[in-house]
């Protein structure tokens, strides 16, 4: 996976693009067998490392941090999804700002409620005047309508829209500050040191941080756990409200 921060974040396709650089490196050159031997190339030379199962375990100890590649971006990081190995590092643990790429968390929530049956697909979810409030990246809910789970999952994965992903938030946890805590909470538990949620959403605000390293971490989990939001990620255009066209 790799993740490049910049001024400005599009979050469409983002888990889209993660999926491909994973399955790239899998089978690309940057990987070689030989014989019973893995082969991994890293930000400063080729080195024979052991595949395992432990998550981002050569973060400190096997992968040189610098920028031999030449990046503008203040932060970048690329792993091999399966074993989660880090293939190149560049001041991966620099707290920044996530932008829309706070909803890969959001997401991930939202896949555990309906791994656990929580919710469902077919739910009716109702907009407050909060999520029809938030302006950015949306699709102007409205206070009177309701979205399905699949059409509000929909949304958010492939329009970032920000007003679902509130709607989503309240309808799951009963509040949007409820489920920014869910996020801190499942943050601690993948060991995302250097992250802090504000909110659901990403639009800027004070503290809201995260670091490349830990964008690796969630995003594995999800397309780990939950490979079925590839169902969603890979969409290019669609539409909701019964066939109005909207422009995703």
């Amino acid at each position: 996976m790799i993740y490049k921060y910049m001024n400005k974040t599009n979050m469409k396709h983002f888990l889209t693009i993660l999926l491909i650089l994973c399955i790239f490196i899998s089978y690309s050159s940057f990987v070689f067998a030989s014989d019973d031997s893995l082969y991994v190339w890293s930000s400063t030379n080729v080195s024979n490392i052991e595949e395992d199962n432990a998550l981002l375990t050569n973060a400190t100890s096997e992968v040189t941090d610098n920028n031999s590649l030449n990046l503008e971006s203040a932060s970048a990081i690329l792993i091999e999804q399966s074993s989660g190995r880090i293939l190149y590092a560049h001041n991966i643990h620099e707290q920044l700002r996530p932008a829309s790429v706070t909803k890969v968390m959001s997401i991930l929530l939202i896949m555990e409620a309906l791994d656990s049956g929580k919710i469902s697909l077919t739910d009716e979810v109702p907009c407050s005047e909060n999520a029809a409030s938030m302006g950015g990246s949306q699709i102007w809910l409205d206070t009177t309508e309701t979205l399905t789970v699949d059409e509000m999952l929909k949304a958010i994965c492939v329009n970032s829209a920000n007003d679902c992903v509130v709607a989503m938030a309240e309808y799951i946890a009963g509040s949007e500050e409820a489920f920014v805590q869910m996020m801190n909470d499942k943050a601690y538990e993948l060991g995302m040191s250097d992250t802090t949620f504000k909110n659901c959403h990403g639009l800027d605000e004070d503290g809201h941080v995260t670091s490349s390293y830990d964008i690796a971490v969630m995003s594995r989990e999800l397309l780990t756990k939950y490979p079925e939001i590839t169902n969603y990620t890979t969409i290019w255009m669609d539409t909701l409200r019964d066939g109005e066209t909207r422009a995703f």
